[in-house]
């Protein structure tokens, strides 16, 4: 046990309210409520208790200050023998003398009330009440947190669940609709796959149950909480369990019909143009969009859109100019009137 005096910081000329200002300083500071997790933090507080019970107390300060008593509060064994300590019988017991007076008693320091005042609203005061010890002898502080007698008695901390762990999921159309699944990065860097449920949209969670953080204190680990999005597509655009398709067709095409191969998210296809087609029109081809939460798949929608030549052409100029003046015909309905 190291100089009461320089565990508090005080001079050991230092008055009873300086010496009662740096103790509620220190014990706030490194009291086993606000630091569960530091082992060195919870000594640190025994300490300080230990220290106070010393120099908080004016016959023990004054025992210490003369070599009667150690640090700890036990009797020095001068050199003239035994007999110069007629109490010696009462000594011992646990963190410190009991032929002495505690800190809560004499001495005036009122280490009870310095611990309800500064702890009063944490877990270790009961009924408005900090917990002292069972008698004298019992130490400072022995009701919080398991310390008794300045003595480093840790209490077997509460397991504790750990936290889950936020992933988010870049998952593919193709991932979707051919495997199933995904992989994703667990916090202990282990990469799994994930398999995707039916029917699974944008913004939706996978739970993972403990694949999150491990617990403390060898509490369970928390859940892999996997956030799926969807990767933008080149080609098709997602609405709902169906798909939309952006078809280019040349002016010939459109006007003559032909068969134009189409892709889709399970390979191509080739899909069957009518003669005359407009541009923007949509054709459906049944089962060829996502998975649906029945157990089906949606539709790929495809919108037919006329794409004119490259480069102009005379021949297609007189064409058009000489339609125009035989066959004309409206495009835009009245409302655009």
């Amino acid at each position: 046990m190291r100089d009461p005096y320089s565990v508090l910081g005080v001079a050991k000329s230092a008055g009873e309210s300086e010496i009662k200002k740096a103790f509620r300083k220190l014990a706030k500071q490194y009291h086993p409520d606000q630091n569960k997790d530091d082992p060195e933090a919870q000594q640190r507080f025994a300490e300080v208790n230990q220290a106070y019970e010393i120099v908080g107390d004016k016959e023990k300060r004054a025992q210490f200050d003369r070599g009667e008593i150690d640090a700890e509060g036990k009797p020095r064994f001068q050199s003239h023998g035994f007999e110069g300590f007629s109490g010696y019988e009462d000594f011992g017991g646990a963190g410190g003398a009991r032929g002495f007076k505690g800190a809560a008693g004499g001495g005036g320091a009122g280490f009870d009330d310095i611990l309800n005042d500064i702890f009063g609203s944490f877990g270790g005061a009961r009924g408005g009440r900090a917990r002292s010890g069972a008698g004298a002898g019992a130490g400072p502080g022995a009701g919080f947190s398991g310390f008794a007698g300045g003595g480093a008695q840790t209490r077997a901390a509460p397991k504790a669940k750990g936290r889950n762990a936020e992933i988010v999921a870049r998952v593919s159309l193709e991932d979707i609709v051919n495997s199933g699944k995904t992989q994703v990065t667990l916090p202990s860097g282990k990469t799994v796959n994930v398999t995707l449920p039916k029917g699974v949209e944008e913004g939706e969670k996978i739970r993972l149950k403990g694949q999150g953080y491990p617990g403390e204190n060898g509490g369970p680990a928390g859940d892999a909480m996997v956030e799926v999005r969807l990767k933008p597509h080149k080609l098709f655009e997602v609405k709902g369990s169906d798909l939309i398709l952006d078809l280019p067709l040349t002016l010939y095409e459109a006007v003559l019909g032909a068969k134009v191969r189409t892709p889709t998210l399970t390979g191509a296809v080739n899909l069957t143009i009518p003669e005359n087609a407009s541009s923007g029109k949509t054709m459906r081809l049944k089962g060829k969009g996502l998975p649906t939460k029945t157990g089906g798949h949606g539709d790929l929608l495809v919108r037919l859109q006329i794409v004119m030549p490259p480069h102009r052409d005379e021949e297609l100029d007189t064409l058009m100019r000489a339609w125009r003046e035989i066959t004309p015909y409206r495009a835009r309905g009245p409302e655009f009137d």
